[in-house]
């Protein structure tokens, strides 16, 4: 299963999963559907799936003009999304599984942006790493705003990603990786990982290159939303525990 990044909107990234072997593409979160049709006649693939990870229209705009392109499509999106993801007819609750290129994709429901909200998880093969696509939950640097979750929410969901292997490849949905970091030493200036991918992260958006995908373990190692448990961060925030970390913290970055 090949994965291909297509930039979209302003700062949107949609992931295209193609199939090499029978070249069928799957589509997450499409913005727009122009890159994504665009990318199809490159390939020259069929498109048999969308997976929505949640409502939000920066990421299910194109759901519409490409359901009229490839009619035999099957869109996939949460439970909880009922009635607000544009053509959906599978609604996928924790636990279920999708299958897409001889891979097996566990669902994870991770409310706290939204409260529909969820993620794909493609365990590693033995030919092939573990692959997650994880919406605006989770942000190289960052973590996505709480627009109808509470604190408690993300806190729990974020942990199930923090959970994975440390060389899961993680697609999130936006280039917001160097203001994420700009926010991050503000916290925890005192890292010296985070230090050096700052600097990595800016010298690679001065070449106008993606910081996406990024990796659980870089994550856990610089993304103080990874880190409500940390002492030092939340001596940093005076939080007694996780949540109020975490809650901190966010509303820290909301006013950056």
């Amino acid at each position: 299963m090949d994965v291909y990044r297509l930039p979209a909107l302003s700062d949107n990234y949609i992931f295209l999963l193609h199939d090499t072997e029978r070249n069928q593409a799957a589509v997450v979160d499409p913005a727009e559907s122009r890159p994504v049709l665009r990318k199809l006649k490159e390939l020259g693939a069929e498109l048999v799936a969308i997976f929505n990870t949640h409502h939000h229209s920066d990421h299910v705009g194109g759901n519409r003009d490409l359901m009229q392109k490839f009619p035999n499509l099957t869109v996939y999106g949460g439970a909880e999304d009922r009635n607000r993801i544009p053509g959906q007819e599978v609604y996928l609750q924790e636990g279920d599984r999708v299958e897409f290129a001889d891979r097996t994709a566990e669902v994870f429901y991770i409310p706290g942006h939204t409260l529909g909200h969820i993620a794909y998880y493609f365990p590693p093969t033995d030919t092939e790493g573990g692959e997650l696509f994880c919406g605006d939950t989770l942000f190289a640097g960052g973590c996505g705003r709480l627009f109808e979750g509470t604190p408690a929410q993300m806190v729990d969901s974020l942990s199930k990603l923090r959970s994975l292997p440390d060389d899961t490849r993680f697609w999130c949905a936006h280039e917001y990786t160097l203001k994420n970091l700009k926010f991050a030493l503000t916290v925890d200036e005192n890292n010296p990982k985070l230090r050096d991918r700052f600097e990595q992260v800016k010298s690679a958006r001065d070449r106008d290159e993606a910081t996406v995908p990024s990796s659980i373990g870089i994550e856990k190692q610089t993304n103080p939303f990874f880190g409500w448990d940390r002492p030092e961060l939340q001596s940093a925030v005076q939080g007694k525990d996780a949540v109020q970390t975490f809650s901190r913290l966010r509303g820290m970055k909301d006013r950056f």
